[in-house]
């Protein structure tokens, strides 16, 4: 608005002095010129804003207690925090002061809701910024940012009357990659080291005290000078949930939303197997929404569970496949589901030919316990289930399709994990010193015993294979309950 106004009143002044006969010249040169300065300095980043950041997030904001599944992470976040807070006793003692936390984990774990939670845990400014914020073409930008950065955080906190300034920041692999991989300039390296400095100069005695808190992804990708004892002392692990952790997620991403008696969050964590915080927030609110559209006053079991769908595979497709093509993806899913509850009875949830992302139809089970070691026989009843949506396909149509290429895949892959865990006929061996020849056989053999053990058992089952393929085409969905019924109603 004010450049309008004054660009208003410039051209008016400039109408002026021709009506009145003034030579202008001189000033429509001046104003080029000065034009002509300011986007050279603005293209170089001479006028970029300051990180102001955000304000200092109060307790009431967000603090520990408000993130869920990070219990280890949180015990260790947190003593680290302590020799921040206890800075007294640190200078009695001669303890050098932490300068840096790294928080390395897969997205979604976190990691940036815990760098607010420790700005509140310590009373300090909060000043977020991304790693893509330094890097620029021009030589000496995203220095000069990393100098602003820290100049920022301390006039911040003294503006506020805080005595700690906390600065995070996401992404740091892009600011702190290993230095010499780019060739073309080195305004990487100069960021980088500007950072170094900016940290080797931290002191306890100073008048705000700072502390960088910085989160990736790709710890690997980072040079090793940000690693060293006297930049970032601490690492913190910041992993997927586990069984526990997500349902400590899931009660407190529902404790504002009204929820039907039949739900159970302790079944919903268990099949949340792999989830991040991002998914599980992701998993209430889909069901809150699923819920809306029905005009639901509260959200049912049934909403989740449609929502663990939407947040696994995407939402429905409009695209529906020819009756000869759908009958096949029925076929195909029940293979998978039939070999799934021989495996591991009770372990189908569900059983859909719904298209969803790219998948014409899928079975979802319901994960074990936790797992994080597996055996032998584990791996084999995994490549089993891949391989008998093929087969059941073969059986009772005589072909095979491309549907099973993702199949196959992971089918391949897994076996790769049988040899190089030293579970084949080879023993220990290093996969990447064995004859092409002879891994390409090893891996045939477990994949060809898998699958004339699937033949045999949907041989047996053809029947039933066919009589569920043709209600699941009928119906769509069929619950696990109702699959196992339709397997075996005595047992059911």
């Amino acid at each position: 608005m004010l450049k309008e106004i004054g660009l208003g009143f410039g051209l008016a002044g400039l109408i002026f002095l021709v009506a009145t006969g003034y030579d202008v010249t001189p000033l429509i040169f001046l104003g080029a010129a000065g034009a002509g300065l300011y986007y050279v300095a603005r293209s170089r980043g001479l006028l970029a804003r300051n990180f102001a950041g955000e304000q200092v997030v109060t307790r009431d904001n967000i603090s520990f207690a408000d993130i869920g599944g990070q219990a280890s992470a949180i015990q260790e976040l947190r003593e680290a925090l302590d020799f921040i807070k206890n800075y007294k006793q640190i200078q009695r003692l001669g303890i050098r002061p932490l300068k840096g936390i790294l928080l390395t984990g897969p997205p979604g774990t976190g990691k940036t809701m815990l760098a607010r939670a420790a700005a509140s845990y310590t009373d300090a400014v909060f000043v977020a910024c991304s790693g893509s914020e330094f890097i620029e073409m021009y030589a000496g930008v995203g220095a000069q940012r990393v100098r602003r950065l820290f100049q920022t955080a301390r006039e911040t906190a003294v503006k506020q009357g805080k005595s700690n300034a906390l600065i995070f920041i996401d992404e740091i692999d892009i600011l702190g990659g290993k230095r010499g991989q780019t060739t073309s300039h080195h305004e990487y390296d100069q960021t980088l080291n500007q950072l170094l400095v900016e940290m080797d100069g931290l002191k306890v005695d100073d008048q705000v005290r700072v502390l960088v808190v910085a989160a990736t992804n790709r710890v690997d990708m980072l040079d090793p000078a940000l690693l060293r004892p006297g930049r970032f002392d601490r690492q913190v692990k910041v992993d997927l949930p586990d069984k526990k952790g997500r349902l400590e997620i899931l009660k407190l991403h529902t404790r504002n939303k009204p929820l039907a008696d039949d739900v159970c969050l302790e079944s919903l964590a268990k099949e949340t197997f792999g989830f991040s915080g991002a998914h599980l927030e992701s998993l209430a609110n889909e069901a809150a929404i699923l819920a809306m559209r029905e005009n639901c006053q509260v959200i049912y079991r049934r909403h989740f569970h449609e929502a663990v769908d939407k947040v696994i595979m995407g939402d429905r497709l409009d695209r529906r496949p020819a009756p000869a093509e759908l009958r096949r993806v029925a076929i195909h899913e029940t293979g998978h589901a039939l070999l799934s509850e021989m495996v591991r009875p009770g372990s189908v949830s569900a059983l859909t030919i719904t298209p969803r992302g790219q998948a014409l139809g899928y079975m979802r089970q319901t994960p074990e316990d936790d797992t994080y070691l597996y055996t032998r026989d584990y791996l084999e009843n995994q490549i089993a289930v891949m391989l008998a949506g093929a087969v059941a396909e073969e059986i009772l149509l005589g072909n095979r399709s491309t549907g099973a290429g993702n199949d196959f895949q992971e089918a391949t892959r897994t076996a790769e994990e049988i040899i190089k865990n030293g579970m084949s006929r080879l023993g220990v061996v290093d996969p990447e010193l064995l004859p092409v020849s002879l891994r390409y056989r090893v891996i045939t053999e477990i994949l060809q015993e898998q699958e004339a053990r699937v033949r045999f058992y949907l041989g047996e089952k053809r029947e039933v294979l066919a009589r569920i393929a043709d209600l699941l085409l009928e119906q769509e969905k069929i619950s696990g309950e109702h699959l196992r019924q339709l397997i075996d109603p005595v047992a059911a």
